[in-house]
């Protein structure tokens, strides 16, 4: 195993489950120490943990609200504390914004209370967190963002996720100008359909939603975690050292 002074750390959000546990373990095997957070499940974290561990790096779980800013600077207290008690650091390399929640609705059917907790999550809570977390981010580190291809296509019931991702994709080439003179990479990935429990309700909400997406695939099927998981370990690796202020899509030639 590294020792704590030459390696690399990943602090990636939502990352008990999901594109963000699939993430967190490329990273893990691309040879990066990584750090979890959660919401409310963690035991879903610990196992997380166990798993990177498994691939012999070092790992640890904290717990995080995403969408509520008020609690950010603890949340920086308790992950200072960490990094000092397991790495004796006090940054880390590469944040990963997955932490996030789906919404679909419709003109007409929308709630203030659906619309806000999108915004809560996917945009204020992102922008603040990032802002709590940047002098912690090493310099020569990486932002990387999940967005969604739902930018680039239209689908009904899609308008207000689609909005705050893409307001996200335009705080990317803005960020990367900003963090430039740090050597911060900034860029987002675009995932096409993943059938997790992310969007369990809109799956069963629409049975056919699975046959149509595949037909409109170039691929030709639907996506899987591990699909999403490796780019997001790309974007935070020497590979993609001169990729900055991009949107990656990861959608199998999803709508073309």
């Amino acid at each position: 195993m590294n020792t704590a002074s030459n390696v690399r750390i990943a602090l990636v959000t939502g990352g008990s489950r999901g594109l963000g546990r699939s993430a967190a373990l490329h990273l893990a095997r691309s040879g990066h120490d990584v750090i979890v957070t959660y919401r409310e499940r963690a035991d879903e974290a610990r196992a997380a943990q166990r798993e990177i561990e498994s691939l012999g790096r070092r790992a640890a779980a904290l717990q995080l609200d995403a969408a509520d800013v008020a609690s950010f600077g603890d949340f920086a207290r308790r992950l200072d504390a960490l990094l000092q008690r397991q790495w004796q650091r006090a940054s880390f390399d590469f944040l990963v914004k997955n932490a996030g929640t789906s919404g679909h609705m419709k003109l007409g059917e929308t709630t203030l209370e659906r619309f806000d907790a999108l915004v809560a999550i996917h945009l204020r809570g992102m922008y603040f967190l990032t802002q709590e977390l940047l002098p912690r981010i090493a310099d020569g580190g990486a932002i990387v963002c999940l967005s969604t291809a739902m930018t680039r296509t239209a689908m009904p019931a899609g308008g207000p996720y689609s909005a705050v991702k893409a307001a996200v994709e335009m705080l990317v080439p803005v960020w990367a100008k900003e963090l430039g003179d740090r050597r911060i990479r900034v860029n987002a990935v675009a995932p096409g359909a993943v059938p997790t429990d992310f969007s369990t309700a809109v799956w069963e909400a629409h049975p056919r939603i699975r046959e149509h997406l595949i037909s409109v695939t170039a691929l030709g099927r639907i996506a899987e975690p591990d699909d999403i998981g490796p780019v997001v370990a790309f974007l935070c690796s020497d590979a993609a050292r001169w990729v900055n202020a991009q949107r990656l899509e990861a959608s199998g030639g999803q709508g073309l």
